[in-house]
């Protein structure tokens, strides 16, 4: 057990005489005592000056700072229950439970059922018990391996409580909170692998400003956040492989971090006005999201570490052969509906095993009238495979048109090629953003090992950049 500093509660004991072998320690005021103790590693260390005298019987019980560190789950109540009830409430409540260790080779002890009570870990008696105090911050943590199936919480009221913090280390269920029931001073809530549907919780949490899901699983494969017009600060990562749908409505959400998986395309609503921080992160698992042989494999909308710096939007594509795919009706809709908040610089990272990308670029992403207006920096990462194939006659990696392809990119200044292979349709595309890109001032080409080893290239390269403005400034670089 650990006890944090913090304004301490005062008791009626009085010090005891000199024949109970008291010292000057003892006899000083119960404040004072209470800041000596807590200024212990830990609240046990606060428990064990019980010996000292009777004057520091239960005297740690008075503090208003409490962590329960290294405590069994079976003795946790119990210590909670020796905490005095009388205001000034407890300020904060912190419990990690140790793991449960065994020696090696041992088998499991029978006594693991005392970690349980009919409903499974005592988790709920445990929160009655904290908030029986009224806690203003209460922070609950499990190790994993206590509980081997998924837990029902009951979430008491906690009417003074400011922050939240639940983690089992496991999934839990949290219950519809009861009727008329409120977090009136709740501002931040976190919870780890939690099922539940936060449309009831919300609407009991009006001062709520940051919200954090780890490892969330959503009922009916939907991410859904609303009924929370304060919400400043939204994080949530999703742990179900299924995601259909996500709805987020804060009007005064400032920062939104977001990280889901999916298998199919994603229906998105996003009401967020004055959002500033955005890291949006979508993972598409299998060739299901498709368009020709190109398959999407993650999409990510990133803003800048440093305040002022751009929004970055990363496409991550690779070419998929597998019949098993779907395609999907409208693939132009699907990357648009990630485009959450507004951005500056494209990012593009394509995996085309021998295949030609030039008419995916041109017609799927930089025909794009979102991305052809916004884009200011456009950086092509080629990544190599150990795959590559051979393109059949009238592979549908190539079009016969796109070549002619008249885009705007008015906004264009600067792009960046890595990994550049020298093949033809590369050139190309090239030479088209060349000409396509009136206020470009910088191009960057960097060379693959194959190509830097080609004075053909560089020689083919160096005469593309001879079309461009004398304004803009052109650069290759060897592969090192």
């Amino acid at each position: 057990m650990e006890a944090s500093s913090g304004p301490s509660r005062s008791s009626s004991q009085e010090p005891d005489g000199p024949c109970d072998g008291a010292d000057r320690l003892s006899a000083l005021p119960d404040d004072l005592l209470l800041d000596v103790l807590a200024r212990l590693p830990c609240a046990a260390a606060a428990a064990r000056t019980e010996v000292l005298s009777r004057r520091w019987l239960g005297l740690w019980a008075g503090l208003r700072q409490i962590v329960f560190r290294g405590v069994a789950l079976p003795s946790l109540e119990a210590a909670l229950g020796r905490v005095d009830l009388p205001l000034p409430a407890v300020s904060l409540i912190k419990i990690r439970v140790p793991i449960k260790q065994q020696r090696p080779h041992q088998p499991a002890p029978k006594d693991k059922e005392h970690w349980r009570d009919s409903a499974g870990v005592p988790i709920n008696s445990l929160l009655r018990a904290a908030a029986r105090l009224e806690p203003e911050k209460l922070d609950f943590r499990i190790p994993s391996g206590i509980s081997e199936r998924a837990l029902a919480v009951d979430l008491p009221c906690l009417p003074r409580a400011t922050f939240i913090a639940l983690n089992f280390s496991s999934l839990f269920s949290l219950a519809a909170v009861p009727a008329g029931a409120e977090f009136p001073a709740l501002e931040t809530l976190s919870l780890a692998e939690c099922i539940t549907d936060l449309g009831g919780l919300l609407s009991c949490c009006p001062r709520l400003r940051t919200l954090r899901l780890s490892r969330a699983v959503f009922p009916d494969c939907v991410i859904r956040v609303v009924n929370s017009p304060l919400l400043q600060e939204l994080v949530v990562e999703c742990e179900a492989r299924l995601t259909q749908r996500v709805v987020i409505v804060a009007p005064e959400l400032k920062q939104l971090t977001i990280s889901f998986t999916s298998v199919v395309a994603v229906n998105i609503t996003v009401l967020a006005p004055v959002v500033e921080k955005i890291s949006w992160q979508c993972c598409y698992l299998g060739p299901y999201i498709v368009f020709g042989l190109w398959s999407l494999s993650k999409l990510r909308l990133q803003s800048a570490e440093r305040q002022g710096e751009p929004t970055t939007l990363y496409i991550y594509a690779c070419v998929d052969p597998s019949p098993f795919r779907a395609q999907v009706h409208n693939f132009r809709r699907e990357i648009q509906r990630h485009m959450v908040a507004a951005f500056s610089v494209f990012e593009l990272h394509l995996t085309a095993k021998g295949h030609a990308f030039g008419a995916f670029v041109v017609h799927h992403l930089l025909g794009m009238d979102r991305i052809s207006t916004a884009t200011r920096r456009l950086k092509v990462v080629l990544h190599r495979s150990e795959l590559r194939e051979v393109c059949p006659t009238h592979c549908p990696c190539e079009s016969p048109n796109w070549r002619s392809q008249t885009i705007s990119l008015d906004a264009l200044e600067e792009v960046e090629f890595n990994g550049f292979d020298g093949v033809d349709h590369e050139f190309d595309l090239l030479e088209l953003i060349l000409g396509c890109a009136p206020m470009l001032k910088r191009m960057i080409v960097k060379l693959s090992e194959e190509t830097s080893a080609s004075n053909d290239g560089c020689a083919k390269i160096v005469n593309i950049f001879k079309q461009a403005s004398s304004s803009v400034e052109c650069n290759v670089y060897h592969s090192s």
